[in-house]
């Protein structure tokens, strides 16, 4: 069965961009630490799943090369927005129910990993999509910015899988949703 995953980092507060959707406070930790999680992680990826602002960060940074051109993209927007060279990607708008479906078949036995932002992951939870949520949480405190899950209701309960802490303070858990 094809896993529905929101991988991302966060802020102690619960926040996956500051005031401004900026991502300043996540950069400077740096990657090292986290490399070899990421490329166990992404390696079991077949199909990544974003919004517009999302996409449009990845745009600013690297305008000519795509991060993902092993993995088909979906591209969750109301507008045109012009495609980055080198990937498989897929502007789509509507139900993510129903676009779940084609997530699926395209990912193949591999996994489909939410990207964000956080309202693109609400409503794959709000529509009890979401399998698991593989939070990594940064030791910063924002006080503001882009919630990491912002719902339209409580969620059901999710069962801690695992941790792990890293040498700059971050832990790891991966949160199974109870069904």
């Amino acid at each position: 069965m094809t896993k529905t995953q929101y991988y991302v980092a966060a802020s102690i507060d619960g926040f996956i961009a500051d005031r401004d959707n900026g991502l300043d406070w996540l950069m400077q930790f740096g990657f090292e630490e986290f490399t070899a999680d990421y490329e166990a992680f992404i390696a079991g990826v077949g199909v990544v799943v974003m919004g517009s602002r999302t996409y449009e960060f990845l745009l600013d940074d690297n305008p000519e090369k795509w991060p993902y051109p092993d993995h088909v993209s979906w591209v969750l927007t109301n507008r045109v927005l012009p495609l980055i060279p080198g990937g498989d990607i897929r502007m789509a708008r509507g139900d993510v129910t129903e676009l779940h479906e084609e997530w699926v078949e395209a990912a193949g036995d591999k996994k489909i990993w939410i990207v964000g932002g956080g309202l693109v992951a609400a409503q794959v939870a709000d529509a009890g999509l979401l399998d698991e949520i593989l939070l990594t949480t940064m030791p910063v405190v924002l006080g503001a910015g882009a919630p990491i899950l912002p719902l339209s209701g409580t969620s059901g309960v999710f069962d801690l899988v695992s941790t792990q802490l890293f040498p700059s303070g971050a832990i790891g858990a991966v949160y199974r949703t109870r069904r």
